[in-house]
């Protein structure tokens, strides 16, 4: 097939340039096929595989529609939205749209959770042509105030079946309709499962199907392999060794705690890693993510939030360390090789006891590799490592200032003071004792009781009569607490307290102590 220009398509002259510029210059399959129809006001129903260009054949329409208008924006009213499962990929999607819409002046923003709002809603008072949001923050705004999608004229559904996967469906439906019925509607998805052929019915009008592979097929430029360690021990040196190389690779993981771990111990290793997973704030993502960009950090280990959305070119391997729950997830991650045109190597790594599991998943996949039993040194891992990356010595870790947690005041330290006191004091005595009160309120010396309870709450000591005094119930209990006439459950009238200490303490904490 005879490949196209995107000037051939009907894209405009200012955006053909922009393309120039980034050095793209022919269409993709699924650019090629969509773009006439998007640029002439069609509502496009879009399947393609991952890595085939779906962002750009999205974008190019909404910002050549939009500019071809005299419409002029107005605050907390976009004219086109862009809906994102990830926060990841609402960002990428914006790099791609933001040099595009440039050309002609139009703003572009992002929406979505964990980071302020405050950011958001001043876009949106300024004034907004394209929007790019998760629909979750998309409707706090609304709901709020800040924003309103009666001008929309253009909305864009990426990765609806992803959308589906997390549950989002119901947002997405509410935000849809808030936008105008006459506007123009494009849906991108692997696939129309999960509920995503339902929203295609209720919102898309005499759509044009443009699908330029099966649902689930993967990159032919892909290379894929299953590697075969004999167990964990040789697991983790696989890792290692085919992190090793000089060229970006992403390791995916099953867990967050296990990626952070890998990461760093990678980077303990010589090999400079970042991590990528949920327990991350939107401010630790970006700085992994353009350290794992610039180049500072050769290795990405993920969970499979990363697995849609992190385009970052150059990443030519995918590793499986975990194998993935099914076969959708095992063709996203794997997708973040190999994408647009280029060629990439995918290894999943199989422990004895995933092999059913782990076969089952490529079967389903439609993926055909036979499992190799390696070692580190097999010539199948070493090809693939290609030019071992030189040691990189880690960063000293800096020493976290104290603080964590912990009260500065005038008062904790005078406690903590006591307490480092009291310790030198029960080492030159040979035990801790504690001060306490009689039933006739004098303070007399008396040791610690075994059940003594922490502030805050009662200890197994009080149960058994540690937190009693003779006025409590008219006589001492025996228990570990007999030696003491009053613990930290009880007053010496029975009533109870906060449950904190009652000891050597100035008169007004133990006046507090005691309520």
């Amino acid at each position: 097939m005879t490949s196209q220009t995107f000037a051939d398509l009907g894209v405009p002259a200012p955006l053909v340039d922009v393309l120039a510029s980034q050095g793209k210059n022919d269409a993709f399959p699924i650019q090629a096929d969509t773009l006439p129809d998007t640029l002439a006001g069609r509502d496009v129903l879009g399947r393609g595989k991952t890595g085939s260009g779906k962002t750009l054949a999205f974008s190019l329409p909404l910002v050549a529609r939009l500019a071809g208008k005299n419409d002029r924006r107005r605050g907390r009213k976009p004219r086109a939205l862009v809906l994102a499962p990830t926060r990841e990929l609402a960002n990428q999607i914006d790099e791609v749209i933001k040099p595009l819409a440039a050309a002609y002046g139009l703003v572009t923003t992002t929406v979505y959770g964990g980071v302020n709002q405050k950011r958001q809603v001043d876009a949106f008072n300024g004034g907004v042509d394209i929007l790019v949001a998760c629909p979750g923050r998309l409707e706090d705004l609304i709901g709020q105030g800040h924003a309103s999608l009666d001008d929309v004229e253009i909305t864009v559904l990426d990765e609806a079946d992803h959308m589906a996967d997390l549950g989002f469906l119901p947002g997405v439906t509410r935000l849809l309709s808030r936008t105008p019925a006459g506007g123009q509607r494009l849906l991108f998805s692997a696939t129309l499962d999960n509920g995503v052929d339902k929203l295609v019915k209720r919102f898309l009008r005499n759509e044009v199907l443009h699908s330029v592979d099966e649902a689930h097929s993967h990159v032919a430029a892909m290379t894929h392999h299953v590697f075969a360690p004999a167990d964990a021990d040789a697991k983790k040196d696989l890792v290692q060794t085919l992190a090793s190389g000089t060229a970006r690779r992403i390791l995916f993981m099953r867990t967050k705690h296990q990626a952070k771990k890998l990461a760093k111990a990678l980077t303990a290793a010589g090999i400079p890693s970042v991590d990528l997973h949920g327990n991350l704030s939107q401010p630790q993502r970006d700085r992994n993510l353009a350290a794992f960009g610039d180049g500072r950090a050769k290795v990405l280990v993920a969970t499979d939030v990363a697995a849609r959305g992190v385009h970052v070119d150059g990443v030519e391997l995918v590793v499986h360390v975990d194998p993935p729950v099914e076969h959708k997830a095992y063709l996203h991650r794997s997708g973040r090789t190999a994408r647009a045109g280029t060629a990439g190597d995918v290894v999943t790594i199989m422990l004895p006891e995933q092999r059913r599991d782990t076969l089952d998943i490529l079967r389903k996949a439609k993926i055909s590799a036979t499992p190799t039993t390696v070692t580190p040194t097999s010539p199948e891992v070493v090809a693939l490592v290609g030019e071992v990356a030189p040691y990189v010595k880690p960063e000293p870790v800096v020493a976290q200032p104290q603080g964590g947690g912990r009260s500065q005041g005038a008062n904790a330290q005078r406690k903590r003071a006591e307490r480092a006191q009291g310790g030198d004091a029960a080492s030159a005595g040979g035990g801790r004792r504690r001060r306490g009160r009689g039933a006739g309120g004098q303070s007399t010396d008396a040791p610690a009781a075994a059940g003594h309870a922490p502030q805050g709450g009662r200890g197994q000591g009080q149960r058994s009569g540690a937190g009693r005094g003779a006025g409590a119930g008219g006589g001492q209990r025996a228990g570990a607490g007999a030696s003491r006439s009053q613990g930290a459950g009880r007053s010496a009238s029975g009533s109870p307290t906060t449950g904190m200490v009652v000891g050597a303490r100035s008169p007004r904490t133990n006046r507090r102590a005691q309520g």
